[in-house]
């Protein structure tokens, strides 16, 4: 996720190193997690399986206590990070009100494990990805027989789905953002102070010294791939990407229980970051939609009070400024950037108050 970018502070080499056969290890609580997880409701949905999407085969994962209830897309981070094999870590609450859609974005988890992506290279752009988005929407709202959809869009997967509702506002009730990317390069500025004001408060020498080789940051350098390494390290040591917690390993080796996850899906996380990486990193780092003076449809903001990973303060002052039909920002306040891991319970609740109403005929308004 970067500030989105995960996949270059950690999540690459994390996984790769959570890549070796871990069916005998770890099979008997996968079943447990399986026998869990399964959907026996009678309107309920669980479904896993390719669709074409941007021409290509691009996973989706489908789950749902009632298939009446609206539908919530969840566009992941990364920009190759799925969110699905760490679906069992949050989601069963939330099945329970939404059916809930996850996408295995092109270079991305099964889609990228199960497609070829020789020549694919030149699709890894920005738009292609929202493009995808929309083709998604429009899948899954003929498939499951509904109006629209509500776009939820973590990390990477915010500037996806800040574009798709921006050009296809038809399709969403409302979009939902969380650890949201408004502006890239000030997200980075903001990180990196705040990295260098932890190390020399605890002490750190060795990450004071790795910090001030690449100050003034970002500065006037290019952000090079090896500059962020750096920038990211050391923010997200200090509970930027999750509060109270040097290391993130319930994330890095969920995959490892997920009942839909095999090994060679688990393993091609660390593929897809190292293929989608460099050729979308120079877009990336131009993100800015702080001149986005008005979005056409309800837009919510999860915002985690810690969260160094994609700082949440310019998202708060954009949204105080943008003119929107109806607009709310929710602060979690024992959250850094992995809000729905970290406080799922008010997730819920949040979306509960704020967004499902939007999408249920004769719910009432969203609570203020």
């Amino acid at each position: 996720m970067l500030g989105a970018l995960l996949a270059i502070a950690g999540i690459a080499s994390a996984h790769a190193q959570d890549c070796p056969d871990t069916a005998a290890r770890y099979g008997e609580a996968r079943e447990i997690v399986r026998d869990l997880h399964r959907i026996v409701a009678p309107n309920g949905v669980q479904e896993s399986y390719a669709a074409r999407i941007g021409g290509i085969e691009q996973w989706l994962t489908v789950r749902g206590q009632d298939r009446a209830n609206p539908i919530l897309l969840f566009v992941h981070g990364g920009p190759a990070s799925p969110a699905a094999p760490t679906l069992w870590q949050f989601q069963r609450p939330l099945e329970e009100y939404f059916t809930v859609v996850h996408w295995d974005q092109r270079g991305a988890g099964m889609t990228i494990a199960r497609t070829p992506h020789e020549g694919l290279g030149e699709t890894v752009r920005i738009q292609r990805y929202v493009d995808d988005a929309i083709e998604v929407a429009e899948y899954v709202r003929r498939r499951y027989g509904k109006d629209k959809v509500i776009l939820v869009g973590h990390s990477w997967g915010t500037v996806v789905g800040m574009h798709a509702a921006l050009r296809r506002p038809d399709l969403f009730h409302a979009y939902v953002g969380i650890g949201q990317v408004i502006d890239t390069r000030e997200n980075e500025r903001i990180s990196f102070e705040y990295g260098l004001r932890q190390a020399k408060a605890h002490g750190n020498a060795e990450a004071v010294r790795e910090m001030e080789s690449i100050a003034p940051y970002p500065g006037d350098q290019p952000i090079t791939r090896e500059r962020i390494i750096i920038a990211r390290k050391w923010p997200q040591y200090y509970g930027g990407l999750t509060a109270f917690r040097d290391e993130s390993t319930y994330y890095y080796r969920g995959p490892r229980l997920s009942p839909d996850y095999e090994d060679r899906d688990r393993c091609a996380i660390n593929q897809g970051s190292l293929f989608t990486l460099e050729r979308l990193l120079p877009e990336f780092l131009q993100v800015d939609f702080d001149h986005v003076a008005s979005f056409p449809i309800p837009v919510v903001m999860f915002m985690g009070r810690h969260d160094y990973t994609t700082p949440s303060q310019p998202t708060a002052n954009w949204l105080e400024r943008v003119k929107s039909p109806y607009k709310r920002a929710v602060w979690f306040e024992r959250s850094a950037h992995m809000i729905p891991w970290e406080e799922p319970g008010k997730t819920l609740v949040s979306l509960l108050e704020h967004v499902r109403p939007l999408a249920v005929s004769g719910a009432g308004a969203p609570r203020e």
